[in-house]
Formats: structure tokens, sequence, C-alpha cells
């Protein structure tokens, strides 16, 4: 079943193939996004959208390395909104970073505000998407980032790249689903489908290279094309140590740049995905398919099977993200990866229960999700302008740097006092200062593996591992040769991460896991990186034209 705009026929289909934006002029980009409610009909049923240009997923931005993009958007919506450049480094200019009360007010209804989206060394695939309550669910769309002027892949080059969105689809409005949900105390409800067949046209012997961003809301993906191999190239816009798969495991906010090659005999293979998850509560098993056709093919399928993880597959997905190395090649950023720490942040993952005592509540305790048993709640001003403007008030910068009270993170946790606190209180950081971050999954709650999200960097995924982290022994595992560099990591289920990176951007940047569903609940925080001691290191004045703050 097809996905149509009324009134506008959109050919970008629930796994979408996005419209490309003109290249306006070299080196600095003019885009114009009007936000507006549109009609779309899937599995049936006509729902009420808020899109960009009229299209689901919106335009594809695609411009070069380097270069720097200013993006109008006007909101003919009903309500306030930002927009994210998930990815995009934003050198000393957090101001366009789009995180809702972190870095800047919503934009209202009736108002627009220009973001400047400065690239620096980031190449290949990222995207973009509202980052105000669920609205990302339908406003979000691509960000190709091409080599430079007379700069090549690392990869023989491909015939064509293709961009393939992966997504959930719900039948309603999805500001109003988490509305009605926190509101009630209960978890939001699953998706109505996730992505919807479309047909890839692809000529024999030619190599394509596949874009794939997994802009879903709470699923990570398991994705494959049947009887093909799959050359993993690029994540997070950073090149990769070249392999082959028969499937890739790809979470939410997270891309991946692949090659295919169309070398089987000529005919209509399956492209499939399925979700994955290792919590105890699971996502709908709905297995999407889309047609891998070659030019010239007979009609009907190749008969082959659809070859897929079983949705609970750890092992599948361990195998698969343990393969992942950073390329040594002139296209990559130096490798810079901190060897002796300067600060370490140790964060417990964990879903968590407070009192539900409002007339909407359906149960007498909600769910809230907590990093080292703060549940975040986002301020009356964004964290930005109270922390440039040393406004009083409205954060703290006392996040606590290991967890308040060591347990048995990954035992058997029944009985365990699940309560948390709540607050908005951020790290702060010096500028240069080389951070370790260790990210401990938990079993409270649910528990399971969540991507986590920070916002303004690139950072070196050095260390993984299962059970309870040991800060004496397991560092000697450390992967510090060729660790990836990407801004969206796979915490395991029962296990831990370790990430490294260099605090060299000021500004004001949102970490959260890009579950929205526990991002929503609280399972965020923020870093603060103050200036350095130049103009240089120091983050940008405010544009004009900052949206204002509700109620000032």
């Amino acid at each position: 079943m097809g996905l149509l705009n009324q009134g506008f026929v959109s050919s970008l289909l629930g796994i979408l193939f996005t419209s490309t934006l003109l290249l306006c002029r070299a080196d600095v980009h003019h885009y114009q996004f009007f936000v507006r409610e549109s009609n779309f009909t899937k599995l049936c049923n006509t729902t009420t959208l808020l899109v960009v240009n009229d299209s689901y997923p919106g335009p594809e931005i695609r411009v070069r390395r380097s270069d720097t993009v200013y993006v109008n958007v006007h909101n003919q919506g009903n309500y306030g909104l930002t927009i994210h450049w998930h990815g995009v480094k934003q050198p000393r200019n957090p101001w366009s970073d789009g995180p809702e009360f972190v870095t800047q007010c919503p934009i209202q209804p009736g108002t627009n505000f220009t973001y400047e989206v400065i690239l620096s060394d980031e190449i290949g695939t990222l995207w973009w998407h509202a980052h105000s309550d669920w609205t990302r669910g339908s406003v979000q769309g691509a960000f190709i980032i091409l080599p430079a002027e007379n700069e090549t892949y690392p990869f023989p080059t491909p015939d064509a790249d293709r961009t393939i969105i992966l997504q959930s689809w719900y039948n309603g409005d999805y500001k109003q689903i988490i509305d009605q949900a926190l509101a009630s105390g209960i978890p939001p409800r699953q998706p109505d489908a996730y992505d919807t067949i479309f047909r890839m046209q692809v000529d024999y012997e030619k190599t394509y290279l596949l874009r794939i961003i997994n802009a879903a809301m709470n699923e990570p993906k398991f994705f494959t094309i049947t009887n093909h191999s799959l050359t993993l190239v690029a994540q997070d816009a950073s090149y990769v140590q070249r392999f082959t798969s028969d499937y890739i495991l790809i979470n939410p906010g997270q891309t991946m740049d692949v090659l295919v090659y169309a070398n089987q005999n000529v005919g209509q293979y399956y492209m499939a995905t399925r979700p994955f998850s290792d919590a105890a509560s699971m996502p709908v098993d709905f297995i999407s398919t889309g047609v891998f056709q070659y030019t010239n093919s007979e009609s009907g399928l190749n008969a082959s099977l659809i070859t897929l993880p079983a949705r609970n597959d750890t092992n599948a997905t361990n195998n698969f993200i343990s393969r992942i190395r950073n390329a040594n090649v002139t296209q990559n950023p130096p490798l810079n990866v901190p060897t002796h720490i300067d600060r370490q942040v140790y964060i417990a993952i964990a879903t968590n229960t407070m009192p539900c005592n409002t007339s909407e509540c359906l149960v007498p305790n909600r769910i809230a999700g907590s990093l080292n048993n703060f549940s975040f709640v986002f301020p009356r001003i964004d964290i930005l302008q109270a922390y440039y403007n040393s406004t009083n008030g409205d954060f703290t910068k006392d996040f606590p740097l290991d967890p308040p009270v060591f347990y048995n993170f990954t035992g058997n946790l029944n009985g365990f006092n699940t309560r948390t606190n709540l607050g908005t209180r951020a790290v702060e950081l010096n500028y240069g200062e080389a951070i370790e971050i260790v990210l401990q999954a938990t079993n409270l709650g649910a528990g399971g593996s969540h991507p986590f999200h920070l916002h303004g960097f690139s950072f070196y995924w050095v260390g993984t591992g299962f059970g309870n982290f040991n800060n004496v022994t397991d560092p000697s595992t450390y992967n510090l040769v060729d660790p990836p560099l990407i801004n969206t990591v796979h915490v395991p289920g029962k296990g831990w991460v370790a990430l490294r990176f260099f605090a060299t951007n000021p500004g004001v940047w949102f970490m959260h896991c890009h579950l929205e569903r526990h991002s929503s609940w609280g399972m965020d925080t923020v870093f603060i990186v103050r200036n350095g001691t130049t103009a240089e290191t120091s983050i940008l004045p405010p544009p004009p034209g900052m949206p204002r703050c509700p109620g000032t």
C-alpha cells in the first residue's frame, strides 16, 4: 500500500527515497522549510501529520564537506517546534543545534527562525529532525554530505547512491500520542506499522551506495537484501574499515553507508527490516519489505526466503557491532583518541517510577527515565540562554559524576527501590579536557539496550562489555588503536560502553537516549563546555531573531 499525500503525490514511501533540494551555490546554501499540517493515507487510514514542505519525509539536503547551510524554518503549524541537525558538530555554534529548551526555545506558530548549520569534518550521511516532543516522527529528512571538490571516496566510486529512511508509522498525531501517554502515566502505544513497500530499480553489475537512516521512534532495526551482501563503509558521517555482512543492525538516530553490488541473476529480491530488542518489553514483530528490482526483470519476486535475525537475537547484534572499526584513510579526521583522562563521568541508565497524582493518571505510579538517578526536567527558558546570560534558577551544574548509589546494576533487582529524583542538572567541563563517559545499562524497569546520542561532538567508542563496569580491569580491554568515531552509540542490555573525546567545542550540548519514549521520560542530561582562553575557542554570539521563550 502506498502513502498518498492528498493534493500532493509523494513517491517517498515508508522505507523512502527522499527528494533532493538543488544546491544553490558552492560553499553556502540556503533552504526554506515550511512546516505545516498535511494529510497522508496509509493502512487505509488518512492521518494529518506535521511535515516540511508537504512531504514525508521532508526534503533532502545535499551539500559538500565544510559547506555552510542556512535553513529558514517557517512554522505554519499549530504548536512550537525546533529542528536539530543530527550529527553536525556545529563548532562554537550551539545556538543552531536545536533541542527544545536546551539550546533554544520553540519556534512559535506564525513565526520563523533561520538556522546556521556549520559543517566541519563530517562526511557521508546524517539527517535532520524536529527536536520537540515526538514531532520528529513526521518532521525529518536526510542530510547528505558529499566529498569536497577534488576529494574522492576511500572505496571504488559507486555508480549511484540512494537514501533509505527506516521509520515508525502511527495512525495519529505524534505529539498527541506522547502527550496523552505522559499525562496518563502509561507507556505510549506501539506503532501501527514500520516501513512500507517500495521498489528500488537497479542495473545489473552496477554498485550502489545505500545511505540508511534509522528514523524510527523506538526500534533498532535489522536490515537485509536477500541474496546480496552488504558492505559497511561509514557510520555517523565517518568512514569505517570495510566489511561485508548479510545484514546490518542500525539503532534509532544512527546512519550507515552501505555498498551493494547488483551481481545476482536478473530478478526481484526482497529488502527487509525487523525490529530488535533485548528488553523485557518487546516491540511488535513486524517484518517490513521492499523490492530490489533489476532492470528488465520478469514480474514476480525471487523465491529466496528472507533471512533476518530473530527479534531478540543479541548475538547477531553484538557480532555485527563488534566488527566496526575506524578507517585509517586521509578522508577521515586524523585519529586523536585521548589516552590520559582528565575527567570521567560514569552514568547509570535506568527506568524508574514516580508518583502519578493528577486527575488524568490511569495508574498510581508513572514511568520515569533517569541518568544517575536524576530524571531530566526541561526548564522554562533554554539552558544555553540561561548559561550565556548567567541567569540563575533554571538549571544547576551538579549532575553527579558517578551513580549516587552503587549496586549490582545488571543483577536481579526485584524489590529494589525504583524511585528517582527530578532535576535540571548539567555537567560543566573545562575547554580542552580529555573526557571519558561510561554508560552503564541496568536492569531497573524493562532493562535492555539504549542508543545514546551526544550533540556537538563525535566521540570515540573505545570499549564495551557485559555486566557491571570495572574501572580497574575493563580499561585494559579498550580499543585505542582504531575505535569508531560516531555520534550515537549502542549501549548493550546488561552491559556498558566507554566513550572518549576532547572537550573542544564550547557550548551547551544535550545527551539523551534516542529511544523517544525514554527521552520523553527524562533519560537525558546536558554537558556544558566552558569557553577557552581566546575568541576562537569561545561560543559565538547569539544570532539575531532567536525564538522567544514562552512568557518572556
